[in-house]
């Protein structure tokens, strides 16, 4: 997880958009973007997710109509979405929403070019959690 930076722009306005499943996010450098909860979802940087090192990132499926059900502040640097698969493990920096928001055309094709090489779809069920061993969640 990346922290705030010195000099990185500052959030000046959250806004959950529940209908249309996007978390729009203004900030001081007048940037304003609307990110997918599925995106956030998929690109959470929680071990999870992540894995404990490169190499072990889970592919994440089915979360196409996952929305938030619970979004926490985390200090003065990030927030802790709930979504309503149950995950909730994933802090979100400011750096890491403002990358999210810039980066969301590339991160959409890396992500459908992971589904393509896997043989899976953003709708497949994602397999059920068994043996994993690690212990932190």
């Amino acid at each position: 997880m990346a922290g705030l930076r010195p000099g990185s722009p500052l959030p000046e306005s959250i806004t959950v958009h529940e209908q249309s499943r996007v978390l729009e996010v203004g900030f001081s450098d007048g940037a304003n973007f609307r990110i997918p909860f599925e995106l956030m979802r998929v690109y959470s940087p929680s071990a999870e997710v992540q894995g404990h090192g490169p190499g072990q990132e889970v592919l994440q499926t089915g979360k196409r109509n996952v929305t938030l059900v619970d979004l926490e502040p985390v200090g003065n640097y990030a927030i802790k979405p709930t979504f309503s698969d149950g995950h909730d493990s994933g802090i979100f920096s400011w750096d890491l929403l403002y990358e999210l928001g810039s980066n969301e055309a590339q991160l959409w094709a890396e992500y459908e070019f992971r589904l393509k090489a896997e043989g899976v779809d953003r709708d497949t069920p994602m397999p059920s959690k068994k043996g994993h061993g690690c212990g932190g969640h």
